[in-house]
């Protein structure tokens, strides 16, 4: 009996004594995170208190104890949680950074299936009544979809020149679909071809360009790719003189992923500009900080 009681103390004490460490950790970081001048306001409070009270000599020593670790230790400890804060911050970025980038993959991944039927279907129409004209579709699909695959699949290395190749192939079908309803213009310098830029990025605005600026104009009309450097920052600059845009609208699934994709990869480096020119239609720039 005496034995079991023994025992039990010696848990209780356990106990008490893993509380009491908690609760001086917490104190001693709640001292280290404390400015002088509030320690100030702490000491005068300790002290009223200790006098109005008539609490023993013991308290006036904490007190002083407290102030001596403040001194001692203070800095060093709130350097140490400012850095576990600091990391903890970069823990929770970096995994949302990974789970973005993971949904995005995902998007990139499909590749629009009302595109790809459409231009089968065109396809199997032309072997019919164009075979050459099929022919040529069917090479223009292959180029696309042959540059598109490892796209989708990369997160980094990706560069503007391979972006816009992918998008001239994308270009060169939507042409052989749509005639002389569409125009297409590329002006980028071949000095900004190796520029690092971010993988699908530029064909999604390309995509949205055509479906919704051009295809639903009767007559058609023209994209313009063009790319140059302004002021420290590649701009690369699609346009269309289609429908136009709505500024006062929401971006939509395409653009509004750009812009996520620009704050994960950039920060506030980076940005979406949607403008909408005096001649009609929409510019949509993409504008990500040059490497100096």
């Amino acid at each position: 009996m005496t034995a079991s009681k023994d025992k039990s103390t010696m848990a209780m004490l356990r106990d008490i004594g893993e509380a009491l460490k908690v609760m001086w950790w917490h104190f001693f970081d709640w001292i280290a995170v404390l400015s002088w001048r509030q320690m100030g306001v702490f000491v005068i409070l300790a002290f009223l208190g200790v006098g109005m009270l008539g609490l023993p000599d013991p308290f006036v020593f904490l007190i002083l104890a407290t102030i001596g670790m403040k001194i001692l230790a203070g800095g060093k400890r709130r350097a140490e949680l400012a850095a576990g804060a600091a990391i903890e911050r970069a823990n929770v970025e970096a995994l949302e950074r990974r789970l973005l980038e993971a949904q995005i993959a995902v998007l990139q991944a499909q590749v629009e299936p009302h595109f790809l039927f459409n231009t089968l279907a065109l396809i199997g129409q032309l072997i019919e009544t164009d075979p050459p004209q099929a022919s040529l579709i069917h090479k223009h699909l292959i180029a696309y979809l042959r540059s598109a695959m490892p796209q989708m699949r990369e997160q980094g290395g990706s560069t503007l020149a391979r972006q816009v190749e992918l998008s001239r192939a994308y270009l060169n079908i939507m042409q052989a679909r749509m005639k002389e309803r569409l125009q297409v213009e590329i002006d980028v310098p071949r000095g900004l071809a190796d520029t690092p830029f971010p993988p699908m990025m530029l064909q999604s605005v390309v995509e949205n360009a055509i479906k919704h600026g051009l295809e639903t104009k009767v007559e058609g009309g023209k994209v313009t790719i063009r790319a140059a450097v302004n002021h420290g920052f590649l701009h690369v600059d699609v346009i269309d003189n289609g429908a136009g845009f709505d500024l006062t609208a929401d971006d939509g699934t395409g653009l509004s992923n750009i812009r996520e994709r620009l704050k994960v990869l950039y920060g506030g480096k980076a940005r979406l500009v949607i403008e909408v020119p005096p001649e009609g239609g929409a510019l949509v720039s993409i504008r990500l900080p040059y490497p100096a």
